[in-house]
């Protein structure tokens, strides 16, 4: 009886995965949920990033994409085996959109890694997203498009799209690693790399709930900011500094055209609502286009202000304030440091040329 118990539960341990798997997918199913299957690198990483979202039921570590059925942790990481470590993320999708896990999900790798991802190496350990149907392989293909035409990565996109065949999920250990064992998962996710690629490349962005991918344009991560902007520009825009007065590129420019923020491009002001106030920044009465536009209360320097920022790119431009002339009685005063100035000349070529109709006479 001993010998028969035996050979039962080691059969049950053999087929538990499949089990597991079947199992998963099936009650998904007929509680309304949804299942997507993602690789990206250390499944212990993915799955503590996928969990946190609202709508996420579940994620289950695991392994496809290969050829050997019911791998092994060491058989996987061996990396003879065809399979990567995955994860299973099981959602409801009144709560969660599958374009939103893609989304995330490239926030959350490297997708111009063919060799693993991070301190971690080998083809186990590659990107990659499965799909269950067509619908999900369709939006996976657009959003890699359109992450490929952002420009936010200068290297190619080669995270693969694949069908899904078969997933096995990964010893019981494995699973909410990051919970049972937080010490070390600590230790490792901090020495591997990830997190300053992640604030590196998507800045504030990488977690943000709502999507960043396909929704136009996407702000620079503060590595790629540094490179591209001068320290006053820096300061300016990032870190609501102030430009002296005086001693800016546009206080004193008279010259038609409009003003767009320094780093996004969306259009702010246009040199039609400019006055001289005295200042020594340049001002303007209103707007060009208000939707570019976000105020927020200040209460820096002792005193309560409205600060003015991009709305797309969400970088500081200046205050408004209530001591300007008609027609409207406010005082957009800003900061040339996060402005460009495009003259009337250059506007249609620059893409601003539905604009050019303020400057008929």
């Amino acid at each position: 009886m001993k010998i028969l118990l035996l050979s039962t539960t080691a059969l049950f341990i053999l087929f538990l995965p499949t089990l597991l798997m079947a199992a998963t997918e099936e009650s998904a199913k007929q509680s309304g949920l949804e299942t997507a299957t993602f690789a990206g690198g250390c499944f212990w990483c993915t799955e503590s990033d996928f969990e946190k979202l609202d709508g996420v039921i579940r994620v289950i570590s695991g392994y496809t994409g290969g050829s050997v059925e019911n791998p092994t942790y060491k058989q996987v990481s061996s990396g003879t085996t065809g399979h990567v470590e995955a994860i299973q993320v099981v959602y409801d999708p009144e709560k969660v959109t599958y374009d939103f896990l893609v989304d995330w999900l490239w926030r959350h790798i490297d997708p111009t890694d063919t060799k693993g991802q991070f301190v971690d190496r080998g083809e186990q350990y590659a990107s990659a997203i499965f799909y269950h149907d067509e619908s999900q392989r369709d939006i996976a293909q657009a959003s890699k498009k359109a992450l490929e035409e952002s420009g936010i990565f200068n290297k190619p996109i080669v995270t693969p799209i694949r069908p899904l065949e078969a997933f096995y999920p990964a010893e019981g250990y494995h699973q909410d690693y990051y919970k049972e064992h937080t010490i070390q998962y600590k230790f490792y996710r901090y020495r591997s790399g990830r997190d300053d690629f992640f604030k590196a490349t998507w800045g504030d962005r990488r977690d943000q709930r709502s999507m960043v991918i396909g929704s136009g344009y996407i702000k620079p991560g503060e590595e790629e900011l540094r490179k591209m902007l001068t320290p006053i520009q820096y300061k300016v825009t990032q870190q609501e500094g102030t430009e002296p007065a005086f001693d800016n590129a546009y206080w004193d420019n008279k010259q038609e055209g409009i003003y767009v923020d320094l780093i996004s491009g969306e259009p702010l002001f246009s040199s039609k609502d400019k006055y001289k106030s005295g200042t020594g920044w340049p001002s303007f009465t209103r707007p060009l286009a208000p939707e570019n536009i976000v105020t927020r209360e200040d209460r820096k320097l002792f005193t309560v202000r409205t600060e003015i920022r991009s709305h797309k790119g969400d970088n500081h431009l200046g205050h408004v304030f209530t001591d300007g002339p008609p027609p409207t009685g406010l005082r957009y005063c800003m900061n040339s440091a996060a402005l460009r100035f495009v003259p009337r000349a250059e506007m249609e070529k620059e893409g601003y040329g539905e604009y050019l109709r303020l400057f008929k006479n």
